[in-house]
């Protein structure tokens, strides 16, 4: 059982006896003493998509949801739908880009280490690796000795997704992605 200060996003969490995806987290701090640390939650209805906010303390426990947990590779894209491979029993799992909710831009071909989220033998949604591997396709030149500062440029990478790297950062460069920031982590 995750505590509020440990959830991620995307984790499957159970509230009242329905299955829910944490999509959202923002940490408010209070200013008083002796007051606990709130989090306040978004969180997505697996299976209708209906949203729900909720704030929690930090050391309130809450409660896994009760799915499957595969590790899956992604394959392709056939129209609409994104398919993912189990690595065990090599069964095809088809997701639309809704239920995929923004994580699309994370997608390359190959790509392991996802878990797929199963109830009753239907697919709900992916939880991705902490990081990916994506090759920069478009950026402004790279700047020699921009390592000391801290600025940053807009970087196009190869799934489509922009994020802001530092300027010493070349195109063509594969760099590393925090999925559940977005952000620039490092070079690859």
């Amino acid at each position: 059982m995750p505590k509020a200060s440990d959830l991620k996003q995307n984790m499957a969490i159970e509230i009242n006896g329905e299955p829910y995806s944490v999509k959202k987290i923002e940490v408010r701090n209070p200013t008083s003493r002796g007051a606990s640390t709130l989090y306040k939650i978004r969180f997505v209805h697996l299976k209708t998509k209906q949203k729900l906010d909720e704030s929690f303390k930090g050391d309130d426990f809450l409660k896994e949801a009760d799915c499957e947990r595969v590790t899956v590779q992604y394959s392709y894209l056939d129209g609409e739908s994104y398919y993912f491979m189990n690595l065990e029993s090599y069964e095809q799992y088809g997701l639309n880009e809704d239920d995929l909710d923004g994580l699309v831009g994370y997608l390359t071909e190959g790509l392991e280490g996802i878990i797929l989220l199963l109830m009753e033998d239907t697919p709900l949604g992916i939880e991705l690796p902490a990081s990916v591997a994506l090759e920069i396709v478009e950026t402004a030149p790279g700047i020699k000795g921009a390592s000391a500062t801290s600025r940053t440029k807009p970087a196009k990478l190869t799934t489509g997704i922009e994020v802001q790297v530092p300027e010493y950062i070349e195109q063509g460069e594969v760099i590393k992605i925090n999925t559940g920031t977005g952000k620039f982590m490092s070079k690859a």
